[in-house]
């Protein structure tokens, strides 16, 4: 069993496709794209957790979420309208999570955190909401002013549309493997 981890799929959301410059004609490509792309690196018995943003429409997450294999947890976003359906499909809805993925103490927020829970400690912390955009370059200016304070700054932007996400789930070792 795998955890992986994703951000920011906004499915239905048309505008997606031209504000995060996304490789998709129309949202019928760039659904059967991430559905695929799911499906190819996502076991039934995997638990995957979506940071926010999923569907931009209730009806189109209660269509994709049941084609989407392993065990779905989803750390609402601003755009995470929730129904008694979609809520069916996750193990759990939260605004904030901390869980562990192996050895590591994970901070899981849709927005990125200055600071987070037990950051001096080794905590990492994954995001998304910011996408590719000058949020995201004031976040990453920060971090490093952090770092060469030598405040500990391990935290990642799990957009799907991030080169290194690649429209996929992904599991932490992946993140930090392809970030580089």
């Amino acid at each position: 069993m795998s955890k992986l981890y994703i951000s920011d799929l906004h499915l239905g959301h048309k505008n997606a496709i031209v504000h995060d410059n996304r490789p998709f004609a129309d949202l019928d490509e760039m659904h059967s794209s991430i559905i695929a792309n799911w499906n190819n690196v996502v076991k039934k018995e995997d638990e995957v957790y979506i940071l926010g943003d999923f569907a931009w429409k209730k009806s189109v997450a209660n269509k994709i979420l049941p084609q989407l294999k392993g065990h779905k947890f989803l750390v609402r976003g601003n755009h995470d309208k929730i129904n008694d359906e979609m809520r069916s499909y996750f193990v759990w809805i939260k605004n904030y999570s901390v869980i562990t993925d192996g050895e590591t103490e994970l901070v899981l927020s849709h927005y990125p955190i200055a600071h987070w829970y037990n950051q001096y400690r080794g905590a990492v912390h994954l995001y998304g909401h910011v996408h590719n955009s000058k949020d995201y370059k004031a976040y990453l200016q920060y971090s490093d002013i952090c770092s060469k304070m030598g405040i500990p700054f391990e935290s990642y932007n799990v957009g799907c549309m991030l080169p290194y996400m690649g429209y996929s789930p992904r599991t932490l070792e992946d993140i930090r493997r392809n970030i580089k």
